[in-house]
């Protein structure tokens, strides 16, 4: 009770974030949902970026920079500055100062009730109200940020809509974090994701699914770059055996992973980032 509580108090704050609509303002549309559909209202937030866009050049303003942190913790940069950390909890602090930070609540590793003061938008992936979902539609500066909501475990059943896939729509790029997914996805669910780019993927196959569900879950997915979380030993190693050649997998060598529409392989590839 006192959880939900406080994390009513969040949201409420988050619910208030600065509102700049203009009268008759159209609402972004998603570009990574698989099917066109009016979205829900969009929160349109005030940011003002490290530098201008007109100040760089044509292949800076379409890469996207992301840094494993740790666990299941991403630094996700924006060409204009914004900076996002996933399942933030305090525990990995990424390099930057966040702008937004998104959370889950299934392990204390994945969310905080008590965020950095300075962190303007706090998107917690639950919602106070037990089974109604959190809605999340937010656009900070050049990134566009929204949740789809999935169970988690919990008292030895599931808590219905206790958590949330978190996309990042940012340069043309459509990044999803699956955060602590307990369960295989639904038709409804793959419908509201739409197209994935990047895909951020725990791999411990206990806590969250096994290497077998959590593999079919990355196929049905179809994303060109797949990045490892919850990872390291045997786990990691049973994940990457379940795909049998057909993906890519390779190892990066430096901890800053620049991502553009331009540079996405060809062949579907999971990328096991530095740190642990």
């Amino acid at each position: 009770m006192m959880l939900r509580t406080i994390a009513f108090a969040l949201l409420s704050a988050v619910a208030t974030a600065s509102s700049a609509w203009a009268q008759g303002a159209q609402m972004p549309a998603s570009q990574c949902q698989a099917i066109a559909e009016a979205i829900p209202k969009v929160t349109f937030a005030s940011f003002k970026p490290f530098e201008t866009a007109q100040s760089k050049t044509l292949s800076e303003r379409e890469e996207v920079k992301i840094t494993f942190v740790g666990h299941s913790t991403y630094q996700i940069e924006s060409p204009d500055g914004v900076v996002i950390a996933t399942d933030y909890s305090g525990v990995y602090r990424p390099p930057l100062s966040p702008d937004v930070v998104t959370m889950n609540k299934a392990h204390s590793t994945h969310y905080t009730l008590s965020p950095d003061p300075g962190i303007e938008h706090v998107l917690p992936g639950w919602s106070d109200v037990p089974g109604q979902k959190a809605e999340h539609r937010v656009m900070v500066g050049d990134s566009y940020i929204r949740n789809v909501a999935t169970d988690i475990r919990a008292y030895g059943g599931f808590e219905e809509n206790g958590n949330s896939i978190f996309i990042f729509e940012i340069a043309g790029l459509c990044i999803g974090h699956l955060g602590h997914l307990h369960h295989e996805l639904t038709d409804g669910h793959y419908a509201e994701i739409g197209r994935l780019d990047v895909l951020m993927v725990p791999t411990d196959g206990g806590l969250t699914m096994g290497a077998d569900s959590m593999s079919r879950v990355v196929q049905r997915l179809r994303s060109s770059l797949i990045l490892p979380m919850h990872r390291g030993g045997p786990p990691l190693e049973r994940f990457l055996a379940m795909f049998d050649g057909r993906f890519e997998i390779a190892y990066a060598q430096e901890p800053v992973i620049t991502v553009t529409m331009r540079n996405l392989p060809k062949k579907p590839r999971i990328l096991v980032p530095l740190g642990l």
